[in-house]
C-alpha cells in the first residue's frame, strides 16, 4: 500500500538533488511536482529505484505482443524457425497497427507510431527490450524523461518514414528507435567531450557498429529504419540538448506528453479503422 510523505525532503526525479517533499516546484530544476503530490517515495519502492519512461515502454510492448498472439493462437503452431518462434501473425500485427508501404497507402498513417510497440517473435521482442532497458535508462540520466521519450518517439517514426518511402512493404519493432537512442548518445559523447564524454562516444559507438552489423547478417531485418532511427535521434538530441546544457523545461514536458497523446490517438484509429 501507498504512504504519502509530505514532510522532509525527497530527491527530485528529474534532477536527482534533494527537494522538500511537498514543494510545488522544485528549486533545481523547476520540475512541477518533484513528490508527485507525497506519493513519489511510496512508487519507488513499489517500482523500484529505476522505474521510469523506459519500464513503461518495455510494459507497453509487452502487453501488446501478448494481445497480438491472443488475436490469433494458432499462428505460433504454422512458425518454424528460430526467428519466427513464438510470433504473432501478419493479421494480428496489421489489425493492430502495423506499418509498411501498403499501410501508408490505404491512408492509415498513424501506423508509424502504433508500429513501434508491436513485434514480430519472442527473439525480436526480447532482443529489443534488453536494449531498451539498457539504453533507455542511461538517456534518460542524461538527457531527462521527457526528452528521452520524445527522441524515442520521433526516432521510430522517421525511420518507419524512411523504409516506407523506399519501398519496405510491411514492418513493425522498435529497433528504429533503439537506434535513436544509439544516435543521441553518439551526439552527447561528442558534444559533451572530456573524459566521460569520450568514453560514451567509444562504448556507445561499439554498440552501434555490432547492433548495424547484426542488423545486416539477419534475415528480414529492416536495416533502412535503423538507419533513418539513428539519424533521427542525433537530430533530436541536438535539437532538444541534454540535461548538463540546460535541464528539461515545461515546454519537453508539454511535447513528450503531446507525443504520447499521439501516440494513444494513433492505437485509438487503428482500433476503430
Amino acid at each position: 500500500m501507498l504512504q504519502r510523505k509530505t514532510t522532509g525532503s525527497i530527491v527530485c526525479p528529474n534532477c536527482g538533488r534533494l527537494v522538500s517533499a511537498n514543494a510545488r516546484q522544485c528549486i533545481h530544476c523547476g520540475r512541477r511536482n518533484p513528490g508527485l503530490w507525497g506519493f513519489g517515495p511510496g512508487l519507488r519502492k513499489l517500482l523500484g529505484e529505476n522505474y521510469g519512461v523506459s519500464s513503461y515502454i518495455i510494459g507497453a510492448c509487452i502487453f501488446l505482443y501478448v494481445i497480438a498472439i491472443l488475436i490469433d493462437p494458432t499462428a505460433i503452431l504454422r512458425r518454424s524457425s528460430a526467428f519466427s518462434f513464438l510470433a504473432p501473425s501478419n493479421e494480428a500485427l496489421d489489425q493492430l497497427g502495423m506499418t509498411g508501404r501498403y499501410a501508408i497507402a490505404s491512408g492509415r498513417w498513424w501506423t508509424v507510431l502504433t508500429a513501434i510497440y508491436l513485434h514480430a517473435g519472442i527473439l525480436h521482442i526480447l532482443f529489443n527490450m534488453l536494449w531498451m532497458n539498457q539504453l533507455g535508462q542511461i538517456v534518460q540520466e542524461l538527457f531527462g524523461s521527457s526528452r528521452m521519450f520524445l527522441i524515442f518517439t520521433i526516432s521510430g517514426v522517421l525511420g518507419f518514414i524512411l523504409s516506407t518511402y523506399l519501398g519496405v512493404p510491411f514492418t513493425v519493432g522498435a529497433s528504429g528507435s533503439i537506434f535513436g537512442l544509439l544516435g543521441a548518445l553518439i551526439y552527447y559523447g561528442r558534444f559533451r567531450g572530456g573524459q566521460f564524454g569520450a568514453a560514451i562516444y567509444r562504448q556507445v559507438g561499439i554498440w552501434a557498429l555490432v547492433l548495424f552489423l547484426f542488423g545486416f547478417m539477419s534475415p528480414a531485418v529492416n536495416n533502412i529504419a535503423h538507419a533513418g532511427g539513428f539519424v533521427g535521434g542525433y537530430l533530436s538530441a541536438m535539437l532538444l540538448g541534454y540535461q548538463e546544457r540546460r535541464h528539461e523545461t515545461a515546454l519537453h514536458r508539454r511535447l513528450a506528453l503531446l507525443a504520447a497523446a499521439l501516440t494513444v490517438i494513433a492505437f485509438l484509429l487503428e482500433a476503430f479503422h
